[in-house]
């Protein structure tokens, strides 16, 4: 028979195509297999009996390697399916995230002060660091300090380029009368085109 007319998956009925009539009937037994009783129709006119098939009781040999067969099925279905609904075999996970930093490491907006005040709270309750041998969080604290110290007038430098009389300087300086009156006029432009950076 051909691989498409019966069904011999472990763990699945085991059913067969009737080789008589064609449809599809369940095998029956364990080690004797038989295909299951069946009529030849299940439609008969009033006053007509049912007529067995005569491929009922038939006996069912299985000599086939079944792991072979089955490899062979799966393959064929697979080939069978739209592209678009295959899987893929191997399973894709999006990587974990990493873990937040603890609350210890994390740095709010660090400024001069807040940066002193945060060494200068540590080396009060902390012993080593009251003696003048900084522990590894005072050490931590103290690099910090240092660090927001060098950055402070770099900082300075550009809270002055953003104040709103050095941007009104520089848009004076800019033309900005005159790039007011560009931005603002208004012209007629031909029927036939959109804009006039867009073509028709």
């Amino acid at each position: 028979m051909a691989p498409e007319d019966f069904n011999v998956r472990p763990g699945e009925v085991k059913s067969i195509a009737c080789p008589d009539c064609g449809t599809w009937r369940r095998i029956m037994g364990d080690t004797v297999l038989k295909i299951r009783e069946h009529c030849l129709s299940d439609k008969v006119e009033d006053g007509e009996k049912h007529v067995n098939c005569p491929g009922s009781n038939q006996l069912v040999v299985i000599d086939i390697d079944v792991r072979r067969w089955q490899a062979r099925q799966d393959r064929l279905l697979r080939d069978a399916m739209p592209q678009e609904s295959r899987r893929a075999a191997q399973q894709f996970y999006k990587p974990l995230p990493a873990p937040a930093a603890p609350v210890s490491r994390i740095h709010a907006k660090v400024t001069l002060d807040t940066a002193r005040q945060s060494y200068l709270a540590h080396s009060k309750t902390c012993l080593p660091c009251g003696t003048g041998q900084p522990c590894t969080d005072g050490g931590a604290l103290a690099y910090r300090y240092l660090l927001v110290l060098n950055e402070e007038p770099a900082r300075r430098e550009a809270r002055k380029q953003t104040s709103p009389a050095v941007r009104k300087a520089q848009w004076n300086e800019r033309g900005g009368a005159e790039v007011e009156a560009a931005n603002n006029q208004c012209r007629q432009r031909p029927k036939d085109t959109i804009s006039e950076y867009r073509g028709p």
